[in-house]
């Protein structure tokens, strides 16, 4: 069957082109008019022989006889203008269905926080929203469908309702592969409900200076680490439906200081061993898509930077999917806007993502070539390379796929994602016998976390910035928990597993057997979480976390005080640690972040989590790590790999 309709939307189309360029393109010359020694470049110069292997790029698998009939069909027969389209991804907010048929662009993404019309659309809302686009793409001069992107980092986090999985510093802590198959695969099918099937994720960034404000989006500081969970997150999402994207190529996490789109030095050695290594294992499980990063290595920006995207990512690795750029990254190249194009497309770019100045991209990208400036050969490697990864997404086969909205935020889909928040916590201190708690205790809770499934979720979570409303407008009031559409806070689940026990949630720390204090950092997104002032209450640290350790430092000798911190790195203690009896690095859990929590902390299940970053005692150890040559683990406070459990 799938043989059947392909072959027929490819006949389909052929005949949709064939009147379109016809109709648009009278008074092109034929090919025996044109002096291909003088313009080799012109588009009826290309020959297309058969597949050799031996001299030619071909990514269908094992030169798939129907892959090669339908992609090598269109590069025969598309324009320039065409194959510049397929290279373009506009945002939603700035495309038009109509522009998608007039345009011809190959993809569509919905930046964080963009949604259909409000943030608690329904999977319908977004699946109509996109069979909207697809509908125009198919009715196009090329009918070739779009391929549509989010960015689902930690569960599909743009739609109201899903389920929210730990950022993968907690993931990293977990250290569990089969679990992040799982995740993946959940992820996937959250993301289908809607129709949409591909993913600006695994980030792979191997953070050494968690100073950076994505050091929540890396599983570690160290590179070997990576190497199970990439591979099998890729797999869980590939293998259920949806395209997975390692980025941020390449060495995003190791920028000077920390600052985001920063620069990373080092030999290379030193990059392959650190932020290269990863790439491997992503390949292996046959990632669809890379996306550059923005940063720089020795001072060449990466977007422009051939030797690592063409001779080291493609070449030398095999990479066979396509590259994407990151929002609008090109624009910090140098020149004007087709020399930017030139330079990234020239270095191995394949598709930019130009959420608003995609049609200046696609005239910008035509114009390279007529100069010369890009070759007809490097294009069509492109067209190539995306429409491979289209035809074996099934975007050919049956481009308006959905999953029922029984997938969203099931029972199955709840349990792995509190599965993942109990692996991922880490006991970082446990004294006086503190924990686990007995369900006959009186508990007092407090600090700005208590309760909050927004603090809980960190960045990315509905919004782009996280569970702040009007963030642009620079009122940074949290979201409700009610207007998150799913999730249980901290609080909420702690009485509702004490419900038929003789303990209680009570209002007064007087009144309470034991205290808990849930600190936090505020949500935060790329460059808006650097953070050079790192402490429970600087930086990007809540307001209220200064109170809450009051509290902590004033009941310590007659409570039994628990500390938990939400955050997306480890953060400087200073001399608070003293006033908690145990203390949980609970990282930014999701929408499950109550229910996991409360298990582990009732002693249901047991602490397996250990720190996949190292945890400085000072300001002077931020970036002193397990890299280190001379790295003494008994320096730092706490070091990587550390992790109590029960048994301790």
């Amino acid at each position: 069957m799938k043989k059947v309709l392909t072959i027929i939307l490819s006949l389909q189309l052929v005949f949709l082109l064939a009147g379109c360029t016809t109709e648009s393109t009278p008074d092109i010359p034929t090919p025996d008019e044109i002096d291909c020694e003088v313009t080799p470049n012109h588009e009826d110069c290309e020959t297309n022989p058969d597949p050799d292997p031996e001299t030619n790029y071909y990514y269908c698998i094992d030169l798939d006889e129907e892959c090669l009939t339908l992609v090598e069909g269109f590069i025969d027969s598309m324009t320039l203008r065409q194959k510049a389209g397929q290279m373009v991804q506009a945002e939603r907010g700035d495309i038009s269905p109509a522009e998608v048929k007039s345009y011809g662009v190959g993809s569509i993404l919905s930046g964080g926080g963009s949604h259909p019309t409000s943030f608690d659309n329904t999977p319908l809302q977004w699946y109509n929203m996109y069979v909207d686009y697809q509908t125009k793409a198919i009715e196009s001069g090329t009918g070739i469908p779009i391929i549509y992107g989010i960015d689902a980092v930690h569960g599909n986090n743009n739609l109201y309702g899903a389920t929210i999985f730990p950022h993968n510093i907690g993931l990293g802590a977990a250290n569990d592969p089969e679990l992040m198959y799982e995740i993946g695969r959940v992820t996937a099918e959250e993301m289908l409900v809607t129709g949409i099937n591909w993913n600006f994720a695994p980030a792979m960034s191997v953070v050494q200076d968690i100073r950076w404000g994505r050091t929540y989006e890396g599983f570690s500081e160290d590179p070997v680490l990576h190497g199970d969970l990439i591979a099998s997150i890729i797999l869980g999402m590939e293998e259920n439906g949806v395209s997975a994207t390692a980025k941020h190529f390449l060495g995003d996490g190791g920028t000077s200081g920390g600052h985001d789109r920063g620069n990373t030095m080092g030999t290379e050695e030193m990059i392959r061993e650190l932020y290269l290594a990863p790439y491997y294992d992503a390949i292996e499980a046959n990632v669809d898509t890379v996306m550059i990063s923005y940063s720089s290595i020795n001072g060449s920006k990466m977007h422009q930077n051939g030797y690592w995207i063409n001779d080291v990512l493609k070449d030398e690795l095999g990479f066979e999917g396509f590259v994407i750029s990151d929002w609008e990254a090109i624009h910090e190249l140098s020149g004007d806007l087709e020399t930017q194009i030139v330079l990234s497309v020239n270095a191995g770019v394949d598709m930019l993502m130009e959420p608003n100045a995609w049609r200046e991209t696609i005239s910008g990208i035509e114009s390279a070539v007529s100069s010369n400036r890009i070759t007809t050969e490097r294009i069509d490697d492109a067209i190539r390379r995306i429409l491979t990864v289209k035809y074996y997404r099934g975007l050919f086969e049956d481009p308006f796929a959905k999953l029922d909205d029984s997938y969203l935020g099931n029972e199955d889909h709840l349990a792995v994602a509190r599965e993942a928040v109990r692996k991922s916590l880490v006991l970082l201190k446990n004294d006086n016998s503190s924990l686990p708690l007995a369900k006959t205790h009186k508990i007092y809770i407090t600090g700005p976390g208590a309760n909050s499934i927004g603090l809980q979720s960190g960045g990315w979570s509905t919004h782009w910035q996280g569970a702040y409303s009007n963030f642009w407008s620079w009122d940074f009031e949290m979201i409700p928990n009610d207007q998150l559409g799913s999730g249980i806070g901290i609080e909420d689940a702690l009485s509702e597993a004490l419900g038929g026990f003789s303990g209680e949630i009570v209002n007064s720390p007087e009144l309470a057997d034991t205290i808990i204090i849930v600190l936090s950092e505020n949500p935060y997104a790329e460059g808006f979480g650097d953070n050079y002032d790192m402490t429970l209450t600087t930086g990007n640290a809540h307001s209220e976390n200064e109170a809450a350790l009051q509290i902590a430092a004033q009941y310590n000798d007659s409570k039994n005080v628990v500390g938990i911190l939400l955050s997306g790195r480890p953060l400087l203690l200073e001399d608070n640690l003293q006033n908690f009896d145990s203390f949980i690095a609970a990282w930014l859990p999701g929408s499950e972040g109550g229910h996991g929590i409360s298990d582990v902390l009732f002693g249901e299940f047991d602490f397996t989590g250990t720190l996949s970053f190292t945890w400085p005692n000072n300001y002077e150890q931020i970036g002193y790590n397990m890299n280190d040559d001379l790295y003494d683990p008994s320096s730092v406070l706490f070091p990587y790999g550390f992790g109590l459990s029960y048994q301790d």
